[in-house]
């Protein structure tokens, strides 16, 4: 918990930092770097919630990637007790 991953500028997003691990989600923020910010996904389990000051949380269990702001996919490849493994690509 606490790893922060740098994602390119053109996905909207600034540094993503894992927040909390659980048994079934990974729960993680990110401030915006752009005009606005999408989601579609996170299945096995997920939500969106305004992080305040131009921030959101974001929570991903294992599964298919989510697809987020339409650029960028994120997928919870794997949690572990006290660490996950995240998959970051282009979307496609």
């Amino acid at each position: 918990m606490g790893d922060v991953v740098n994602v390119p500028q053109t996905y909207g997003l600034g540094p993503i930092k894992v927040r909390a691990i659980t048994s079934g989600e990974v729960e993680m923020v990110a401030p915006l770097t752009g005009s606005g910010y999408s989601v579609s996904g996170c299945s096995g389990g997920g939500g969106v919630s305004s992080g305040g000051g131009g921030g959101v949380v974001f929570r991903c269990g294992e599964g298919p990637a989510a697809t987020i702001n339409d650029v960028m996919n994120l997928k919870v490849v794997k949690i572990l007790a006290t660490a996950a493994v995240l998959r970051i690509d282009p979307a496609k």
